[in-house]
């Protein structure tokens, strides 16, 4: 009882923490380590005991696992070189430097063992350091070379972990730390890759969500494990990076595979696993507070001694990873080959990446790991958490200024919402092609329209969520969205009220209310509110079609009219303009299709969008956007 009451009263500080932390604008893991710090100090809070191997085996797999599932692994793999020199090169080089500085700075510490306290904070954390870049708004690129740098080098931290305790505990040659280090990387790839491929067959063949879902939270310890149990001369392959592995492959080829409800139920299930893991971290890190200290205070060393230490080591993590990145980033270019395929990035890119340092989960899993006989361990322990508490305040409270002052955006939303419209038309114009072949002639007639309709109202939707000023009124799938949310919730109503009659079985309400609650989920994601703030113009991109290169421009008129919908008495919907003639017509989504109809009339072939603020052009030819 004792232990379901903690771990309840723990869920709901999570969730409240994290609540407060969204509502007052503050990172929640700063928050969650300084109040699980507080509450350590209360008198009825015990001693809390973690083991590490529940740590590593409990925390670490699913929060990698959830992390890889959601990298691209064609992103991963474009930028495979800045991440392997932050994953490898400079965890290697920051598990050396920041060891050299504690040795120094804590007399006495024999040097694996301040080695061991490098590898320990050398690897960054992508829970916080993403976190940060996707709210503050980070160019896509930095985002990805951080979130692939923390999916591998925590790989790299243990390995050099495991060595600094091997060499602290004996003599052990650098050829050896080599090939522990080669077998865990190679080993750990080759087991990550036979667990994936395992797990993409069974996926393959079945189609039960339940199943499917199961699996799939089941999934990172299916590599995690075998990793950690397959040894060669006593040394294990790297479970963490066969858990990366198997994540990787398993997003990539997930939305291939049949089962839409199935993913689903794994998107959601994930990010309610992966929030929870990810916080409760954080207050773990805190509800050490008060006994770490007490054991210090037992050390050896003076207090004086021990807070400078520690703020040293703070310190070189700080200013070690600049000395690293600016480097690795420019000194690779002077190669014609590196320099052609990847040009020289502007000085903010390193900035950023230098400064986006924090550390987490795997420093506090790592720490907790050392062996409980290795010298001065409370000293290295508090170490350990003086710099996840310093980089959580001192990086994550500047990062977002510094990115600001840089002047550093994020994607455009609005460039994104322009390729969903061009991809979305692209896509719908393979369905109905699809249609059209699969179509025999005893197909009733009104299905087939309804089809046609169906599928032509998602590319609608896509092309009116483009920036159609809220003063003129919403747009139809906007206005659709809103009288069937209202449609909805009159039916879940009367559902409700027949249930309590008792009149219909339980199974036979629940699956009507399921329907309903899957209509409404698609609703909330389709009608976004799509108005913009910033009225600048799209990039050009006319690579690929003569007419949209071709294309001049004419002078927009004042006030715009489809003067087709002023003679038929329809009303228009997001008026595009022909660049051959200047002539006005609505798009799709209006009832009268005026411009489609002015292109399959004239053979005009490019229009461009007159509503404010926007300058795309669209190829009625050759279906593409510019």
């Amino acid at each position: 009882m004792e232990f379901s009451l903690t771990l309840l009263a723990a869920i709901l500080l999570v969730c409240a923490v994290s609540a407060l932390g969204r509502k007052i604008n503050v990172s929640a893991p700063l928050l969650l380590v300084v109040i699980g710090w507080a509450i350590s100090y209360l008198p009825f809070v015990p001693k809390l005991e973690l083991n590490p191997e529940i740590v590593l085996l409990a925390l670490l797999p699913p929060l990698l696992y959830a992390a890889a599932l959601q990298t691209s692994l064609i992103d991963f793999r474009s930028n495979r070189r800045a991440i392997g020199l932050l994953s490898v090169g400079y965890v290697i080089f920051a598990t050396f430097a920041v060891g050299l500085v504690a040795w120094w700075v804590f007399p006495g510490i024999p040097l694996a063992s301040a080695i061991a306290l490098g590898a320990v904070v050398a690897p960054p954390d992508a829970v916080a350091a993403t976190a940060i870049a996707r709210r503050v708004g980070l160019p896509r690129r930095i985002v990805s070379v951080l979130e692939g740098e923390s999916l591998v080098n925590d790989a790299t931290a243990l390995v050099c972990l495991r060595a600094a305790i091997a060499a602290s505990a004996g003599a052990v040659s650098v050829w050896q730390i080599g090939g522990q280090f080669l077998w865990a990387a190679g080993g750990g790839i080759v087991i990550g890759l036979v667990a994936a491929t395992i797990l993409i067959q069974i996926r393959k063949r079945v189609r039960n969500v339940a199943i499917n879902t199961s699996m799939s939270l089941a999934a990172p310890f299916l590599a995690y494990l075998p990793a950690e149990e397959f040894r060669l001369f006593d040394v294990p392959a790297s479970g963490v990076l066969a858990v990366v592995v198997c994540g990787l492959l398993m997003g990539a080829k997930s939305p291939a595979m049949p089962g839409g409800a199935s993913r689903l139920s794994q998107r959601s299930n994930w990010a309610t696993v992966q929030f929870l893991l990810e916080n409760s971290v954080f207050l773990l890190i805190g509800l050490q507070g008060k006994w770490i200290l007490e054991a210090v205070q037992q050390d050896d060393f003076n207090a004086a001694t021990v807070w400078w230490g520690c703020l040293a080591v703070l310190a070189a993590v700080l200013l070690l990873r600049p000395v690293w990145v600016f480097p690795a980033t420019y000194l690779a270019r002077l190669f014609p080959g590196v320099r052609r395929a990847e040009p020289h990035p502007p000085w903010t890119t390193p900035t950023v990446i230098s400064w986006a340092g924090m550390r987490g989960v795997v420093t506090l899993a790592a720490v907790l790991s050392l062996p409980e006989d290795l010298e001065h361990r409370p000293v290295l322990v508090l170490a350990a958490l003086v710099v996840v508490a310093g980089t959580l305040v001192i990086q994550g409270f500047t990062l977002p200024s510094l990115v600001r002052v840089l002047g550093l955006r994020g994607p455009d939303r609005r460039e994104d919402l322009l390729a969903e419209a061009a991809l979305m038309q692209r896509a719908t114009t393979a369905g109905l092609a699809k249609l059209r072949e699969v179509t025999i002639d005893e197909d009733p007639p009104e299905v087939l329209a309804m089809l046609k309709r169906r599928t032509q109202e998602r590319g609608l939707a896509a092309w009116e969520r483009l920036g159609r000023p809220e003063a003129e009124g919403q747009t139809p799938s906007q206005r659709y969205g809103q009288l069937r949310r209202a449609m909805l919730q009159a039916e879940r109503d009367e559902v409700l009220g027949l249930r309590r009659t008792g009149d219909y079985p339980h199974d036979v309400l629940a699956e009507v209310l399921d329907r309903l609650d899957v209509e409404e989920s698609m609703l909330e994601n389709a009608t976004e509110d799509s108005v913009f703030d910033d009225p600048s113009e799209f990039p050009s991109r006319t690579d690929g079609c003569e007419h949209l290169a071709a294309a001049g421009d004419l002078p927009i008129p004042e006030t715009p009219e489809c003067l087709d919908c002023l003679r038929e008495g329809t009303v228009p919907v997001h008026l595009r303009m022909c660049l051959s003639c200047g002539a006005v017509g609505c798009c799709d989504s209006s009832e009268g299709r005026h411009a489609t109809r002015h292109f399959h009339g004239t053979g005009h072939p490019v229009m461009r969008s007159v509503e404010p603020g926007e300058s795309w052009r669209w190829c009625y030819s050759d279906e593409l956007l510019g």
